[in-house]
C-alpha cells in the first residue's frame, strides 16, 4: 500500500465505500474499529471498502496512535478483527507513513462480504446515505440483511414463505389473466400452462409450497395472483405508480397495489391512451414511427418488478415527461451489474423466481436480454439510447428520451432490413453515435459497446465494407465516420464535406500559412487546426519537415516548428 494510493483515497473523501476516523483527540477504542469495519462490509457493494485511521473528517491526516507500544502492529489488528467478528471478516491492515506530515495513517481493507457480519457482541451496521445526505453507520435489521443476501444472488425473495398467507389470500381470476397473458403472447408464453388447474399451476411456478395439498404460500403467489387486500396487509412493500407529467403539472396520478399482471395491463391501457406515431415513407412502404415503442415500453415496465428490492418501501414509478419516460426502481443494480457493462453482463434478476414466472407468461423476452430490445427499439425509431445515468447505489433509473424522430435514420434502418442487411445492437448504436458525434475511435467505440478494443473496431470495420462508415488514419489514431453515401441517404450530404475536412495538400498549406502568420507552431496547435488527432498532427509537421519546409526547434513537450529560411 503506496502513499499516493492512500492520498487518491483520501482525496475521493467520504462515501458509501470510503470512511476517515480521526485520533487527534482519543485513541479509538476495539469496539469501535470493528463496528466501523462491520459497517463497511455491510455495504450494497460488489468493491472492497477502506477504514483511513488517522485522517479527519475534512481529509486531513493526523496520524494513527500507537496501539501496541510505540507501534501500530498490522497483523495483531487483523487478528483482533478476525476474532471479533461473526463470520470472521479477513482484512487487509496497512500501516502507510505520509510526509511531509510526518504521521502514519491505517489503511484497513474491507472485502465484500457475500453474508451479513456482526460482531461477536452481535452487533449488525450497514453504511448508508443518512438524513443529511453524508455517510454513516446505521442499525441493520433483518430486512436489510434479506436485502443484502438478494444483491449478493444468495436469496430470492419472491421464493420466500409468507406466514399467516393462505390459498384464500389468492384471487382465481388472477390465474384466469396469466393464462390469457399466455394465449395472447404469441407463441412466447408456456401453452403447457393452460391446461393446469389453479393448484397445479401455482405449483409450477414455484408460487407455493405443497406435496399434494398447497401447504404454504411464497411471495411469488402474492405478486401474481394475490387479493389486492391480501397484498397490503402481507407485502405492503409491492406498489407501482403511473404519473403523467406536463411540465410542472400532474395530469395523472396513480399508485396500484394490485396483483402484477394487473398492474401491466393498467399501465399498458394508460401507454396506449398516450400512444403517438407519425409516418415514413421508405421507397413504397410506409413506416409508422412511434413516439415510444409498445415494445420496449412493455418489457421496461415489466423489468422493474423482476429487479426490483421488495424488502424495501417505495413504489416502482413510471412517469411520462414531456420528452421522455423514467421508470424508477426502489434498488440499486445486483451485484456485478454495473453501468459500463450493462450492455454486456449476463442476466441477473433480483428475483430469479418471479423472472421465470414472467417469461412463461410471455411478458418479458424468454432470453433474459430485454435491455436489447430496449436499445433496439429506441434506436431503430431513430432516438437516442436508453440511459441509465441517473441511477444511484439505491435506486435504478431507466430514461427512454423522446422528442423528435430521427426520421433519414429510420428510413436508413429500413432500407438496409429490406436489403436483407438487417443492422444489430452494436452496429446501431454506433451509426446513431456517430450521427450525433460524427466521430469516433476505437477505444471510444469500444467503451460505447462495452466491449474490447478488438471486437468494437471489427464491427466498425464490418460497417466500412458495408458502404455506411469510413475510416481514417491507421492503427490507434484510426477513426470513423458516416459514408458520403451514408450522409446523402440522410439527407445532409454537406455534412459529410464538413466532416471529412481536408484532403492532406491542403492541411499542409493550413500549417505553411499559419505558421508564415504566427511565426511558428506545435502539435497541439496543428490538431486543432486541422482537427487531426495529436499524432496525425506529427506525422503532418514530420512530413513538412523531412520536405524541408519546416525546421523543428525545441525538444519534446517544449517542440515547435518554424519555416526554413
Amino acid at each position: 500500500m503506496s502513499p499516493e494510493r492512500v492520498r487518491q483515497l483520501i482525496v475521493q473523501g467520504e462515501s458509501l465505500d470510503i470512511e476517515f476516523k480521526s485520533e487527534s483527540q482519543r485513541a479509538l477504542c476495539d469496539k469501535e474499529i470493528v463496528e466501523a469495519v462491520v459497517c463497511l462490509a455491510n455495504r450494497a457493494s460488489a468493491q472492497s471498502g477502506w477504514l483511513l485511521i488517522g485522517v479527519e473528517d475534512n481529509g486531513q491526516p493526523t496520524g494513527a496512535r500507537p496501539r501496541q507500544g510505540s507501534t501500530i502492529d498490522p497483523l495483531r489488528l487483523q487478528a483482533l478483527i478476525a476474532n471479533r467478528t461473526r463470520p470472521s471478516l479477513s482484512v487487509q491492515v496497512h500501516v502507510v507513513p505520509l510526509q511531509p506530515e510526518g504521521v502514519e495513517v491505517v489503511a484497513i481493507e474491507v472485502p465484500p462480504v457475500r453474508a451479513p457480519v456482526g460482531t461477536t457482541d452481535g452487533v449488525y451496521l450497514r453504511r448508508a446515505i443518512g438524513g443529511q445526505g453524508q455517510p454513516e453507520c446505521i442499525p441493520m435489521h433483518f430486512h436489510d440483511m434479506q436485502s443484502l443476501q438478494a444483491t449478493r444472488g444468495l436469496l430470492d425473495y419472491s421464493a420466500v414463505v409468507i406466514d399467516g398467507a393462505t390459498w384464500d389470500d389468492l384471487d382465481p381470476l388472477e390465474f384466469e389473466r396469466l393464462r390469457r397473458f399466455v394465449r395472447e403472447s404469441q407463441g412466447q408464453g408456456d401453452t403447457a400452462l393452460l391446461q393446469l388447474s389453479n393448484e397445479e399451476l401455482a405449483k409450477a411456478l414455484g408460487a407455493v409450497e405443497a406435496n399434494h395439498a398447497v401447504s404454504r404460500i411464497r411471495v411469488l403467489a402474492l405478486l401474481l395472483f394475490g387479493k389486492e387486500s391480501s397484498l397490503r396487509r402481507l407485502l405492503p412493500t409491492h406498489e407501482v405508480a403511473f404519473q403523467a407529467l406536463r411540465g410542472e403539472r400532474v395530469e395523472v396520478n396513480e399508485f396500484f397495489r394490485s396483483p402484477l399482471l394487473r398492474v401491466v395491463e393498467e399501465v399498458l391501457q394508460r401507454f396506449r391512451a398516450r400512444y403517438r406515431e407519425e409516418e415514413v415513407m421508405v421507397g413504397l412502404l410506409r413506416v409508422g414511427v412511434p413516439d415510444y415503442s409498445e415494445r420496449a415500453f412493455r418489457e421496461a415496465v415489466a423489468n422493474a418488478p423482476i429487479h426490483r428490492d421488495y424488502t424495501r418501501l417505495g413504489a416502482v414509478h413510471i412517469q411520462w415527461h414531456d420528452d421522455r419516460i423514467e421508470i424508477s426502481n426502489p434498488s440499486g443494480f445486483p451485484e456485478g451489474v454495473h453501468l459500463d457493462n450493462i450492455l454486456v453482463t449476463p442476466p441477473r434478476p433480483r428475483n430469479p423466481l418471479l423472472a421465470d414466472a414472467f417469461k412463461r407468461a410471455g411478458l418479458v423476452e424468454r432470453t433474459g436480454r430485454g435491455i436489447d430490445i430496449l436499445f433496439i427499439e429506441q434506436l431503430r425509431n431513430g432516438r437516442p439510447a436508453p440511459s441509465y445515468e441517473r441511477s444511484t447505489p439505491t435506486d435504478v433509473v431507466l430514461v427512454l428520451p423522446g422528442g423528435q424522430a430521427n426520421l433519414a435514420f429510420v428510413g436508413l434502418v429500413v432500407e438496409e432490413n429490406q436489403a436483407g442487411r438487417p443492422l444489430r445492437l452494436d452496429e446501431l448504436l454506433l451509426l446513431n453515435t456517430l450521427w450525433q458525434e460524427r466521430s469516433l475511435t476505437a477505444a471510444q467505440a469500444a467503451r460505447l459497446l462495452q466491449k474490447s478494443d478488438a471486437d468494437a473496431r471489427a464491427v466498425m470495420e464490418r460497417l466500412v465494407e458495408a458502404g455506411l462508415v469510413e475510416g481514417r488514419g491507421e492503427r490507434r489514431a484510426r477513426t470513423y465516420h458516416l459514408s458520403a453515401a451514408t450522409y446523402r441517404r440522410l439527407g445532409m450530404p454537406s455534412a459529410y464535406v464538413r466532416q471529412r475536412g481536408f484532403e492532406p495538400l491542403q492541411q499542409e498549406q493550413m500549417v505553411l500559412q499559419y505558421v508564415q502568420k504566427y511565426g511558428r507552431i506545435s502539435r497541439a496547435e496543428v490538431a486543432e487546426l486541422c482537427h487531426l488527432s495529436p499524432p496525425q498532427a506529427y506525422r503532418l509537421l514530420q512530413r513538412l519537415a523531412k520536405s524541408g519546409k519546416l525546421i523543428q526547434r525545441g525538444r519534446k513537450k517544449g517542440t515547435w516548428y518554424e519555416l526554413s529560411a
